[in-house]
């Protein structure tokens, strides 16, 4: 049993301070900090936050690794490196690709699950499959020659490991058969993302199953007075919102509307690619080159790809930016991700019960100590 001290303990609606947060595998309870029981190891928060792990929905590679390698090593560099930013459970993403590599990359993660919930490293929830089933003209950095109409077979084939898809819903049928589908056989989130609907078509697949919307404003139709596209959808329906919170993707001055709109359906990602951890450079995406600089990420063509986000750096570009509380702000990388993957039981907050899932970080949210299930993984 162990007792963190000292520090400023970030609960699910405030912050409270001068009290030990006391756990085992689970959060046991937080206690007045001259009660903690004998016998418990002490922890020294040294002052700094005491935070929920946090919960990445959006992450293509790290540290030099894809996700789409489909290597073991790929994921377990990426798992382990992503310890230091204090993302203690993550989706591995795939992106639109030849459907074998898609499928080896999904192989490598299922055949990983089991052994993340006890490794040095972030655990795998599940994966996100971003795409092949998405709109051209909203491709992004993502190569055209492989993008495919929806198909609720292959959804259904992987929906031990896929827990969530983006998909561009204008590309299914006029009914959405495939969406229909997927959503009635399996339990996997269906996100709207790299799409060329119209508000019309995006409102009307809220209606079908679409629950959540991808990196929100990019690689989609805008807001416009006369043309109010996916972005208002989103705001007009109870759909959750991913935001890349690099502030580049989405200029900070949106930051209070988005959670004044969407609150606790806000989710904190980084959309991190391989370069994500690495020095300014020349990398690859899925096979393209991609050339970062400063906070940005770019084909040869000068197309935007991801980002090179700490999940912890997004956390902190929000408070600092804006006037959302700092346990919204952890809310939305922690509890909202959890609530949008129905997990929240479990995972997502300091609560009773709860697994210990924890992060000790300085004043300025920088990761000093991650916990997982009760160990120490990680110390800076």
């Amino acid at each position: 049993m162990k007792a963190i001290v000292n520090g400023k303990i970030i609960l699910k609606d405030r912050i409270t301070e001068n009290r030990a947060l006391l756990f085992s595998d689970v959060i046991e309870g937080i206690v007045d900090a001259d009660s903690i029981p004998e016998g418990y190891e002490i922890i020294d928060a040294k002052g700094g936050y005491v935070s929920p792990g946090l919960i990445d929905l959006h992450i293509h590679g790290y540290l030099g690794k894809d996700v789409c390698d489909g290597e073991e090593e790929s994921i377990r560099t990426i798992s382990k490196g992503l310890l230091a930013n204090g993302v203690t459970a993550y989706q591995p993403t795939t992106m639109t690709e030849d459907m074998k590599v898609i499928k080896k990359a999904l192989e490598v993660c299922r055949n990983l699950k089991e052994e993340s919930k006890d490794w040095d490293g972030s655990i795998i929830l599940g994966c996100h499959a971003e795409g092949p089933f998405i709109s051209e003209s909203k491709k992004g950095a993502q190569d055209p020659k492989y993008i495919l109409k929806p198909d609720a077979a292959f959804v259904k084939e992987y929906a031990d490991i896929i827990n969530l898809i983006t998909l561009a819903p204008e590309t299914d049928t006029e009914d959405f058969a495939a969406i229909r589908e997927i959503c009635r056989d399996t339990d996997v989130v269906v996100s709207m993302g790299h799409t060329s609907a119209d508000y019309e078509t995006a409102m009307k697949s809220t209606e079908v199953g679409v629950s959540h919307v991808t990196h929100l404003f990019n690689a989609m139709t805008p807001l416009a007075h006369r043309a109010p596209g996916v972005v208002t959808a989103a705001f007009n329906s109870d759909v959750s919102c991913e935001v890349i919170v690099d502030t580049f993707h989405v200029s900070p001055v949106f930051y209070d509307l988005l959670w004044k709109i969407k609150g606790r359906k806000l989710c904190f990602i980084t959309d991190c690619l391989p370069a994500g951890g690495l020095p300014e450079g020349e990398y690859t995406l899925g096979g393209q080159k991609i050339i970062y600089r400063g906070i940005v990420c770019r084909l040869e063509d000068g197309t935007v790809a991801g980002s090179v986000l700490h999940l912890n750096k997004g956390v902190w570009n929000v408070y600092t930016n804006s006037s959302i509380p700092l346990w919204e702000c952890v809310n939305s990388a922690s509890l909202n991700p959890a609530t949008t993957l129905g997990i929240e039981k479990t995972k997502g907050s300091i609560e009773v019960g709860k697994d210990a899932d924890i992060i000790i970080t300085d004043s300025e949210f920088n990761v000093e100590k991650t916990i997982i299930g009760g160990k120490i993984k990680y110390e800076s």
